[in-house]
């Protein structure tokens, strides 16, 4: 009997069964998907309804907050009490938080009822690819965590098609069209909790650690202010009181969160070790520029695909499908890859470069722009962003000790998390910021030409309210450049020729968000470059590798020694699940790497033939 290939089937079939659990943690990961986004095209219906539009940003930023902040404190506390039972937790809390904002009466009580729902949010993705980690061997985790990853693209991108149809719907089954985007989440989770209750089967992990309630509350406090200055910075002026009062709050608690990291050592809410070891140091900074540029694009261009392409919220959502394809195809590509190879670091390269590449491409966007030029560059931005996101996790998972697989997964959700913040809000910032200058000067420009100023005095074209309103505002002091931020739709009612510069200064107003953000993206290369390459533990890609080297014949003086039994393994020891010991060989060598464990022969192709 092949001693290798017992030791490496053995503990996958003590698993779940893989089929279903995977099933359970889709639909986890959809749910933490989808309330990233889908709130970006409705919440506009949700203020106009309910009364305060002032409060938008705080509805987003309270989501945002809680579940960036609860991220690293799941991963700690799944590594203490267990996987499983923190994901149970956190599908709970999601869903009660969701049933409360479907029933909120006013604004103040939906930002309360959405940090509710961003309690359980925090937890969904992390864990799910967490538990995923302790189901199967490094080297087949990216087929399955490929699998999470693609659902999580689609559902984010597919978010705003979902918030704008729901939004577009006055009632549906005596509920307010918009109340459906977060009602939505209580049949979806609960079956989530069923499958997942049902079918996961890992082993409790119980553990003596401490967990750092002190420096999640800092690291809640210091993230708060920071991101409602980038929220709300560009209405009270950056160099503003209020903006400078949050920027000393938020530093200063930045700070005292450092403190209490160092005090807490091995039980901090993001450990040391993160930092000292390279890979898991660097693959953080990448995670925040990816979420940074994620998160960018898709907070910024359903806002072009709108505005300048004249499409609904719906409709918006569906011309994002080229970035949902290259996505789901490079992941499925690269998972495979992987596992072939064990090494992930040419895809995180691959992934920094085509989303650089694609950022320049949108930056060239103009109102003038064929659609089938504008997919094009977001099927190379999706292609970078697929090769990306699981090939990151994968890093840090390896580069970390496999009894902080669930803190190593969770830091590096929390930094993709925080960097989906920072660029959502400084992305929006900087949008809103050149949108009215862009306009105006677009209009000034435009008005010089006769054609325009034979429309603009044309009895015909004035007898249409929107069109006579432009011109009286032309003729005073009205800020025309302004009104697209308070309404768009306008735009719609406009003579074409008079909604011409809008388009042109909107898309214009574009171009330096998009340069911004490759800007970032490059410096998510550079640390690309310094990230070491090596090879996932529990497989060596040379001995998995048929030689081509023709093998000597010996002759043996005496007979050979008899074969050294593999070791006893107790399956039941949870260590044992992800990383089994290897056969004890006389002449294999260790790996000395600091990011790697030692090879484990033999953990491909059973694997394989029992996962299918």
């Amino acid at each position: 009997m092949n001693t290798a290939a017992t030791t490496d089937r053995a503990p996958l079939r003590a698993g779940p069964r893989i089929g279903a659990m995977m099933f359970g943690l889709m639909l986890g990961v959809s749910l933490a998907a989808l309330d990233m986004t889908i709130v970006a095209t409705s919440v506009r219906t949700i203020a106009d309804d309910l009364g305060d539009a002032g409060l938008q940003a705080s509805v987003t930023t309270a989501y945002l907050i809680t579940s960036a902040i609860t991220t690293p404190l799941y991963g700690r506390l799944s590594d203490v009490h267990g996987r499983k039972p923190m994901f149970l937790v956190a599908i709970t809390i999601f869903v009660l938080g969701s049933l409360a904002c479907a029933g909120a009466g006013s604004m103040y009580e939906l930002a309360v009822f959405r940090a509710v729902q961003g309690l359980g949010a925090g937890g969904l993705f992390s864990l799910s690819v967490t538990m995923v980690g302790d189901a199967v061997a490094p080297r087949l985790r990216a087929r399955y965590t490929g699998r999470l990853i693609a659902v999580y693209g689609l559902f984010g991108v597919l978010g705003p098609v979902l918030g704008g149809l729901l939004a577009d719907s006055p009632e549906l089954l005596g509920i307010t069209g918009w109340r459906w985007v977060f009602a939505l989440n209580v049949p979806i989770g609960a079956l989530a909790l069923l499958v997942v209750a049902a079918s996961v089967r890992l082993p409790r992990q119980r553990g003596h650690h401490r967990v750092d309630w002190w420096g999640a509350l800092l690291l809640a406090g210091a993230l708060t202010p920071l991101l409602v200055v980038a929220e709300e910075g560009r209405n009270w002026g950056w160099g503003s009181y209020p903006a400078l009062l949050c920027y000393i709050v938020g530093v200063g608690l930045l700070g005292a969160f450092l403190l209490v990291e160092q005090v807490m050592g091995d039980a901090a809410l993001l450990p040391a070790q993160l930092v000292r070891v390279p890979t898991a140091r660097l693959g953080g900074l990448v995670g925040v520029v990816v979420g940074f540029a994620m998160f960018g694009v898709i907070s910024t261009l359903p806002l072009y695909l709108q505005i300048v392409g004249g499409s609904s919220p719906t409709g918006a959502g569906l011309l994002m499908l080229p970035m949902v394809a290259g996505i789901v195809v490079t992941t499925a590509v690269s998972a495979r890859v992987i596992e072939r190879t064990a090494r992930y670091r040419i895809w995180v390269l691959l992934g920094c470069s085509m989303m650089t590449l694609g950022l320049l491409g949108l930056s060239t966007l103009d109102a003038d722009t064929p659609f089938p030029i504008t997919a094009v560059c977001m099927v190379v931005f999706g292609i970078g962003l697929g090769a990306n996101l699981q090939s990151l996790t994968l890093a840090v998972q390896n580069a970390l000790p496999a009894a902080d697989t669930g803190v190593a997964t969770a830091a590096t959700t929390f930094g993709r998390q925080l960097g989906g913040s920072l660029g959502a809000a400084v992305c929006l910032s900087i949008l809103f910021s050149a949108v009215p200058e862009r306009i105006t000067r677009a209009v000034a420009d435009a008005s010089q030409t006769p054609q325009f100023r034979a429309v603009l005095t044309d009895p015909a074209v004035l007898a249409e309210p929107a069109n006579r309103t432009l011109a009286a505002s032309l003729q005073g002091s009205g800020d025309v450049g302004a009104s697209i931020l308070a309404d768009s739709s306008f735009l719609g009612r406009l003579h074409p020729v008079l909604a011409r510069p809008f388009l042109v200064g909107f898309a214009e107003s574009l171009s330096p968000v998009f340069i911004v953000v490759a800007v970032v993206m490059v410096l998510g290369l550079v640390a690309t470059l310094a990230m070491p390459d090596v090879v996932l533990r529990g497989a060596d890609a040379d001995h998995h590798r048929p030689s081509t080297a023709p093998v000597p014949r010996m002759k043996l003086p005496h007979a050979p020694p008899p074969p050294i039994p593999a070791p006893h393994v107790h399956y039941s020891d949870p260590t044992m699940l992800s990383h089994p010991p290897a056969a004890p060989t006389r002449d294999r060598h260790h790996n000395a790497h600091p990011d790697v464990g030692p090879t484990v022969p033999g953990s491909g192709a059973s694997a394989r033939r029992f996962l299918g």
